[in-house]
């Protein structure tokens, strides 16, 4: 598992920190495609706090429609906009807490924004990282932010910076959601889930 490479891309592969989150938003419950689709409409239009807030929100939500939910995120996006030009003078927070402090930015969109924007060593924790970690034993957690948590507590320091990468990349290349690859998975002798089938 190479970890960052160099061709690791932002959320979304987007130029600036607002951008950035506001791609985080539109990629919740979406394909890379779709979102990729929304992004490109929404930002033909609006590219900053201030010109978004200038859109109609039902102008909003018809260029985001093909990443789905586009109403409620619509609204999120608004909300969001607002925050940041009157809580945060129309800077994107560099920190968690600030982050999650935006209307729909959850741990994971802010855990995101922060490995990809502003370098910090965190282990974001999306579906493929929440489902290995407790597929192998890394943690015990039913919900992906309780997984973030337990990483968080538990990981080494050298693990920080890749161990998303890692974890995503074996997720979609060996340990994928419906059937697993143990038969040619190299962590098997560390695996809780390979115990637990294996045990007659």
């Amino acid at each position: 598992m190479p970890g960052r490479t160099p061709t690791a891309k932002g959320p979304k592969d987007q130029p600036d920190a607002f951008r950035s989150v506001v791609s985080c938003i539109l990629s919740a419950q979406s394909r890379d495609a779709n979102t990729a689709l929304a992004t490109d409409r929404l930002f033909a239009l609006a590219t900053s706090p201030d010109a978004m807030l200038a859109l109609p929100e039902a102008e909003i939500a018809a260029a985001i429609k093909p990443c789905g939910l586009y109403n409620m995120k619509a609204k999120s996006l608004v909300r969001m906009c607002r925050a940041l030009i009157e809580e945060h003078g129309r800077v994107v927070p560099d920190t968690r807490e600030g982050l999650m402090s935006l209307p729909g930015i959850g741990r994971k969109c802010a855990d995101i924004v922060l490995s990809f924007v502003f370098d910090e060593d965190v282990i974001a924790v999306d579906t493929h990282v929440h489902r290995v970690a407790n597929r192998i034993g890394l943690t015990q957690a039913k919900l992906a932010d309780a997984t973030a948590i337990q990483l968080e507590a538990s990981a080494p320091d050298f693990a920080r910076a890749d161990g998303h990468f890692w974890l995503i990349q074996f997720g979609k290349a060996v340990c994928i959601a419906r059937r697993p690859k143990c038969e040619t998975c190299f962590l098997t002798d560390l695996c809780r889930f390979y115990r637990l089938t294996e045990e007659p």
